[in-house]
């Protein structure tokens, strides 16, 4: 590990200011009686500290105050030292605290505290020494160092192992993913243990959203934090699996809307966390409809509100086919009359043959309805009152409606 740059003001090498080098044995004769001060005022102002009986706790801390004072003297005997072995410990120090998972205040704390506690007692060995003040000057400046240093390696070795652990939870998390989301349900054990490793609860059930894709994979682009969601932005369409939403009520509103900064998406269907593949299936499915303007193209998609339009469209071959048996009399007139009469047809089926209703939706007289209704009943004959025709009726004038055919735009 490369030793800390110190801060401006702090001396660097042979710019130090001078120092008797026979203090450094001085002071290194008392470093032990140093440190059984310094410990205890650690303990008395650091609560995290102060924890009789726990040895782990005890010996780190002897160690680390035994450490920075032995670099302090180290200073002292040779001011171009750089206590590499020394800032080393601190970095494994910093280390340690995040793999326990704990915060860096407190170590940081300990070291403002030590160091400043151990400087007021080794002042007092200056004065009875009798030293000037450049030199007393001069051991304030290495003692600034000293601190510098080491809160410096434990702050890297803090960060590097913060950096490690998240990126291996990513990556625990991203395995779990793939699980659930791979081909066949997944086995109650596998599923368990991979979520102990990756830190997340197991829930009884979940949906699957899928993600419009974005031309490059900006950090700005990537949907804010979703507690307990296991997200992919790899994968297309990018992912998220969202635990319990419909029990939590987090998912599908305002806030989760905001959190995917715009981008649309689309959520499955709620189903038990084995099933997840298969919400993820309706998603992609409702995503696909949403690029091309059958569903709503902006704004979050929920399948459930849906299922219709997504059943039409699962096979869309056989909706063609549909469409084109069911449908077929219509094309025995022009393409202006088709898309009058189809809108009407539609209107005329979904209100219950209410005429009245029919006029009403669609902003025309009721005469007019009736005259295009003798012309339908030319077209299709007695087909229109029986209840298999009007049902694929139904859903062939359904389809192109959604699909904003000619049909309904002449």
């Amino acid at each position: 590990m490369a030793a800390p740059t110190p801060p401006p003001g702090v001396p660097d090498g042979p710019r130090a200011a001078p120092v008797p080098p026979e203090l450094a044995r001085l002071l290194r004769d008392q470093l032990e009686a140093v440190a059984d001060q310094v410990e205890k005022e650690v303990r008395r102002q650091v609560p995290e500290y102060a924890r009789p009986g726990d040895g782990t706790y005890d010996r780190h801390l002897r160690a680390g105050v035994v450490q920075a004072l032995t670099l302090f003297v180290d200073h002292i005997a040779d001011p171009r030292g750089q206590g590499a072995a020394i800032t080393a410990t601190y970095y494994e120090l910093g280390r340690g605290v995040a793999l326990e998972g704990r915060d860096l205040d407190a170590l940081q704390s300990a070291i403002r505290v030590g160091g400043l506690h151990a400087w007021r007692l080794m002042g007092r060995t200056t004065e009875e020494l009798g030293l000037d003040s450049s030199v007393v000057a001069a051991l304030g400046e290495l003692a600034f160092r000293t601190v510098h240093e080491v809160a410096e390696a434990a702050a890297a070795g803090y960060a590097e192992a913060r950096l490690r652990s998240r990126d291996e939870l990513e990556r625990r998390r991203g395995r779990l993913l793939g699980l659930l989301l791979g081909e066949g349900p997944p086995a109650p054990e596998a599923v368990q243990d991979l979520a102990h490793g990756a830190r997340w609860s197991v829930p009884r059930q979940a949906a699957v959203v899928a993600l419009a894709a974005t031309p490059d994979q900006r950090e700005e682009d990537r949907p804010l934090a979703v507690a307990g969601a296991l997200v992919d932005m790899a994968s297309r369409p990018p992912r998220m699996l969202l635990p319990d939403p419909d029990g939590s009520g987090r998912f599908g509103g305002r806030a989760f809307t905001l959190a995917l900064r715009g981008r649309p998406a689309a959520i499955g269907p709620t189903v038990p966390l084995a099933e997840a593949a298969r919400s993820l299936h309706w998603a992609t499915r409702a995503l696909g409809l949403m690029g091309r303007g059958i569903l709503p193209r902006q704004g979050v998609v929920r399948c459930a509100d849906h299922l219709s339009t997504l059943l039409l469209h699962s096979d869309e071959p056989m909706l063609d086919r549909l469409r084109s048996q069911a449908l077929a009399p219509l094309d025995e007139v022009s393409e202006g009359a088709r898309g009058r009469l189809a809108e009407t047809l539609l209107a005329w089926l979904l209100s219950g043959s209410n005429v009245p209703d029919v006029a009403t939706r669609l902003h025309v007289h009721p005469q007019t309805v009736r005259y295009r209704l003798r012309q339908l009943e030319k077209l299709f004959g007695d087909a229109l009152h029986d209840p298999d025709t009007r049902l694929d009726l139904i859903l062939a004038l359904r389809a192109e409606e959604l699909q904003g055919d000619d049909t309904f735009s002449a």
